[in-house]
C-alpha cells in the first residue's frame, strides 16, 4: 500500500460520498478541475477565434472569450514554432460563479494555501501548435487546445496535455468530447487522498520518492519515472494543508512490479526552480525579498512559456506563504487590464508580469523592477550572472538577461548557496536535485521570516482558562507591529537563520504589503474559528442542566436558541470541533427541551 494513502477505508469512504454529492448536476465531476475546454484558433478575417468550447453548454462571457484568445496564443515576437506549453492567469468577469462553488469550502479548508482554488481568477493551460502547412492559406497550422480551471497544478495539468493534445490535433472533436466525459467520471480533487483518475487509456501516477543529499543540509529531490501502458489507472495525490513543509517524503518500497510501469508525476504543482532561476541566481535574495514585499515586477521573456514558468517560480519562491497580489504568468497589450497597469500618472500596482513583447520595454520604463530572463536551457555550466543594473540603462534592442532595479536588499546574500548549486553544476548533479536545494533554501528563508510572527500571533489568543461556557468567547488582542518588533531581539528569525542583515527593516516593509494583509487575515480567521471550537468543547464540559434548575424558562429557551445557533455556524462554517463535541451539544439541547413544559418543548421542537 502506498504510505502517503490514507486507510483504504476512508478513501473509499470519502470518494463515495463525493460520488454522490457529484452525481447530482451534469458535468459536477468535471467542473471540480476544469471550469472547460477551448480550441483557439486563427481565423484570416477574425485572427484569434474559439472554434470549440467544451463542455458546449459551459457559460463563458464575451470578455472572459476574448481574454482566453489573446492569451492562447504566443506573441507574433516570440516566433514558436512545433508544440509549445505554457500558462496564463485572467481575472474572471463580476458577478458570475463556478458549479463547484458549494464544494469551496471543503476544499480549501483542507488543501494548502497556495494551492487553494481561485475564487475570482481561471488558470488557463495552454498546448499551441505552429507547423508548415501548405493547405492554409497563412502557410501556417496554428492552433491551441486550452485548460481552463482554478486549480493552480501547473505541472499536472502540462502533463494532461501532452497526453491528451497530440491526440486531439489528429482525432479532432470526437476525441476532445471523449476525453471530457472520462473527466466527468473522475472524483473531486480531496487533499491528502490518492485519486484514480482514467484518461485516455494512460497510467499516469502522482507519487513521492525520497533521495537524501547530505551535505551542509539534507535535500528531498524528486525522482521522475516516465513510460505509458493501456492500464485504465490514472494516480494523483493532492497536497494537505497537513503535509509536513520540507520534510522528506516517507521512503517508498522499491519492489520490483512485473506490471507495466505508470508515469510517475513527481508533483501536481511544483516547477524546475533551477531551470528558472540559473541565469539570476546571484540575485535570488533580491527576487525573494520583492515578491515577499508584494513589489510591482516585470518579467521581460523571449516567449510564454519562459514567461509564465519565471513567473510561477517567483509567486512559489515564497511558499508556504501565500503571494496575495495579483500575478499574470503571460500578459499581452490585448489585456483587459493593460491601461489599469500601464497608466504613468500613478504609481505601478502590485502585481507581476510575464510579458515578451518589446512594446512593454517602453511602457513599463516606470516600473522599479524589471527582470529580463533569456531562453531556459539546461547546459553543463551557470550561465553568467549579471550585475543588477538602473532602469536607464534598460534598453529595447538590449536582450541580455539582467535585473534593472535600484532596490537594495535588507539581507545579505547566502553566498554558500550559489557555491553549493556550482559544485553541483560540476558534479553534474541532476536537475531534480538542483531545484531541490533551491526550494528547500527558499523555505527555510520562508519559514525563518514567518516563525517569529506565527509565534507573536498565538500569544494574542486568550487563554484556555478563560474562556467560559456562560459568556462570549473573549477577544483576540490587536496585533501591535510595534509590540511584535520588540520580541525580535530575543524571539527573532536569527533563531533559525544564518543570514545577517536588516530583519526589522525588513518586518517594517512587509507590513505595508499585501501580502502581510492577506496572511494576517486568513491566520485571524483561523484563530477565530479556533477560539468558536474551544468555547463549543467548554460547553459540552459544562453542566447544562444543573445551570437551568434556578433559571426562568424565558432564559432556558435562550440558552437553547443562541445553542442551537452556534450549532448551526459551527457546520456551516465546517469548524474543526474535536469528534463527538456537535453530537454531545445536540443531545444536551434535547435533554434541556425534555425537561421544560410540553408546550414549550413542541414549539422547539418545531424549530
Amino acid at each position: 500500500m502506498d504510505p502517503f494513502d490514507h486507510s483504504e477505508s476512508q478513501q473509499t469512504e470519502t470518494e463515495n460520498a463525493a460520488e454522490n454529492a457529484d452525481s447530482r448536476l451534469p458535468w459536477a465531476r468535471f467542473s471540480s478541475w476544469l471550469e472547460c475546454v477551448c480550441v483557439v484558433t486563427f481565423d484570416l478575417e477574425l485572427g484569434q477565434a474559439i472554434e470549440l468550447v467544451y463542455p458546449q453548454d459551459v457559460k463563458l462571457t464575451e470578455k472572459e472569450k476574448t481574454s482566453i484568445c489573446y492569451l492562447s496564443f504566443p506573441d507574433s515576437y516570440s516566433g514558436c514554432l512545433g508544440d509549445t506549453q505554457f500558462s496564463f492567469r485572467l481575472r474572471q468577469s463580476v458577478g458570475r460563479s463556478g458549479s463547484w462553488f458549494g464544494e469551496e469550502d471543503a476544499y480549501n479548508r483542507d488543501a494548502p494555501v497556495t494551492l487553494q482554488r481561485e475564487l475570482s481568477h481561471f488558470y488557463g493551460y495552454v498546448y499551441f501548435r505552429q507547423v508548415k502547412d501548405t493547405s492554409v492559406k497563412r502557410g501556417y497550422f496554428q492552433k491551441s487546445l486550452v485548460l481552463v480551471s482554478r486549480l493552480p497544478y501547473v505541472h499536472f495539468f502540462q502533463n494532461l496535455l501532452q497526453i491528451i493534445a497530440p491526440e486531439y490535433f489528429e482525432k479532432l472533436e470526437p476525441c476532445l468530447e471523449a476525453v471530457c466525459n472520462e473527466l466527468d467520471q473522475w472524483p473531486s480533487p480531496v487533499p491528502g487522498l490518492t485519486l484514480n483518475l482514467p484518461v485516455m487509456g494512460v497510467v499516469l501516477q502522482v507519487k513521492y520518492m525520497a533521495m537524501l543529499e547530505f551535505t551542509v543540509h539534507w535535500v528531498c529531490a524528486y525522482l521522475t519515472r516516465f513510460s505509458v501502458t493501456c492500464m485504465n489507472s490514472f494516480q494523483v495525490r493532492i497536497p494537505s494543508k497537513n503535509d509536513k513543509q520540507g520534510g522528506s517524503p516517507v521512503k517508498q518500497a522499491l519492489k520490483e512490479n512485473l506490471l507495466p510501469a505508470p508515469m510517475m508525476l513527481p508533483t501536481i504543482h511544483e516547477l524546475d526552480l533551477f531551470k528558472c532561476f540559473q541565469s539570476v541566481l546571484i540575485h535570488l535574495q533580491m527576487l525573494w525579498e520583492l515578491m515577499l514585499l508584494g513589489e510591482p515586477i516585470v518579467v521581460m521573456a523571449p516567449s510564454p512559456a519562459v514567461s509564465s514558468e519565471t513567473v510561477l517560480a517567483l509567486v512559489s519562491s515564497i511558499s508556504p506563504l501565500r503571494y496575495c497580489c495579483d500575478f499574470r504568468p503571460y500578459f499581452t497589450i490585448h489585456d483587459s487590464e493593460f491601461k489599469e497597469y500601464t497608466t504613468r500618472t500613478q504609481a505601478p500596482p502590485n502585481v507581476t508580469l510575464g510579458v515578451t513583447n518589446p512594446f512593454f520595454i517602453k511602457t513599463f520604463q516606470c516600473w522599479p523592477h524589471i527582470v529580463r530572463i533569456g531562453e531556459l536551457k539546461m547546459s553543463g555550466d551557470l550561465p553568467k550572472q549579471v550585475k543588477a543594473k538602473k532602469l536607464a540603462k534598460l534598453k529595447t534592442l538590449d536582450t541580455k538577461p539582467g535585473i534593472y532595479t535600484a532596490y537594495k536588499t535588507f539581507l545579505h546574500k547566502d553566498k554558500s548557496l550559489l557555491k553549493r548549486l556550482l559544485k553541483g553544476i560540476q558534479r553534474k548533479r541532476p536537475s531534480e536535485v538542483q531545484s531541490a536545494i533551491l526550494r528547500r533554501h527558499l523555505l527555510e528563508l520562508t519559514q525563518s521570516f514567518i516563525i517569529p510572527l506565527e509565534r507573536y500571533l498565538a500569544s494574542l489568543m486568550p487563554l484556555h482558562r478563560s474562556v467560559s461556557p456562560w459568556k462570549t468567547p473573549p477577544q483576540i488582542r490587536p496585533f501591535s507591529q510595534e509590540e511584535f518588533i520588540s520580541t525580535l531581539d530575543h524571539a527573532g528569525p536569527q533563531l533559525t537563520s544564518v543570514l545577517k542583515g536588516d530583519w526589522m527593516g525588513l518586518y517594517r516593509r512587509f507590513f505595508r504589503s499585501p501580502n502581510f494583509d492577506g496572511w494576517y487575515r486568513l491566520r485571524h480567521r483561523e484563530m477565530t474559528q479556533k477560539l468558536e471550537c474551544i468555547h463549543l468543547e467548554v460547553i459540552c464540559d459544562a453542566d447544562l442542566l444543573g445551570w437551568t434548575k434556578d433559571k426562568s424558562e424565558v432564559e432556558i429557551v435562550d440558552l437553547i436558541l443562541k445553542l442551537r445557533e452556534k450549532l448551526l455556524k459551527a457546520s456551516r462554517q465546517q469548524l474543526p470541533v474535536k469528534e463527538g463535541v456537535l453530537e454531545k451539544l445536540e443531545e444536551y439541547i434535547l435533554t434541556v427541551i425534555s425537561s421544560l413544559p410540553e408546550d414549550l418543548q413542541t414549539v422547539l421542537y418545531r424549530h
